[in-house]
């Protein structure tokens, strides 16, 4: 146990679960996306559903996105911050099986096009889990820097990620491998102790078999 399990985190209240949670889950969103958020569509599940509104979660989300950490004093001005720079957002109900009480579902479309489909849950005390990332079953903090591939299930393309990451220097904390079936799609979920530099990104997303790289950094 340590200090934070205690008193909680640093944050714009009212709740961690509800706001600082929440606020979390919006940053870690919009890093992943790697560009400016132009639209987001932002779907609510349990008691993010139910008492949102009172807690702020939805106003924490919108802060998130727009790069604010939980404890930033700008949080319940995020609606019109978001309206200033021109971002489209509306909220709806999420439909997920067996879902954390404290879900929300990210659809998020950068500037450029980019879109992003993101499934994250305040486990309480602020800390959170990316249980989805465009429909595949994911599960990490945002605690660490954290690359994301997406690729065809076949040989050696474990090896080539790896490879990369040694090249640069970089160590792994946590690696999770996940497929659809056997043969299809795959994700990559490598959590790092260092930041993965820019060339070793690129390099990855020129690999044959590759359909798409995230990177979460903390800088």
């Amino acid at each position: 146990m340590n200090i934070y399990d205690i008193i909680g985190p640093v944050m714009v209240g009212p709740s961690s679960s509800h706001t600082a949670g929440a606020a979390k889950i919006g940053y870690v969103s919009g890093k992943l996306l790697g560009e400016p958020v132009r639209e987001a569509r932002i779907l609510l599940y349990g008691s993010f559903l139910a008492t949102g509104i009172g807690h702020g979660t939805r106003k924490a989300i919108i802060a998130g996105l727009l790069g604010m950490k939980p404890d930033d004093t700008r949080i319940p001005e995020s609606f019109a911050l978001a309206e200033q720079r021109g971002i489209r957002f509306s909220f709806g109900e999420a439909e997920l099986k067996e879902g954390h009480p404290n879900s929300a579902e990210l659809l998020l479309t950068g500037e450029t096009g980019k879109t992003l489909e993101i499934v994250g849950e305040s486990l309480g005390g602020g800390r959170i889990n990316i249980a989805r990332i465009d429909g595949i079953a994911t599960n990490f903090s945002g605690d660490y820097p954290t690359l994301i591939v997406h690729n065809l299930d076949q040989p050696g393309h474990v090896t080539e990620v790896t490879s990369m990451l040694g090249h640069k220097s970089v160590n792994i904390a946590t690696m999770q491998l996940y497929r659809r079936s056997r043969g299809g799609d795959a994700v990559m979920v490598i959590e790092c102790d260092q930041e993965v530099p820019e060339d070793g990104i690129r390099f990855l997303t020129h690999l044959e078999g590759i359909q798409k790289v995230t990177y979460l950094s903390l800088l």
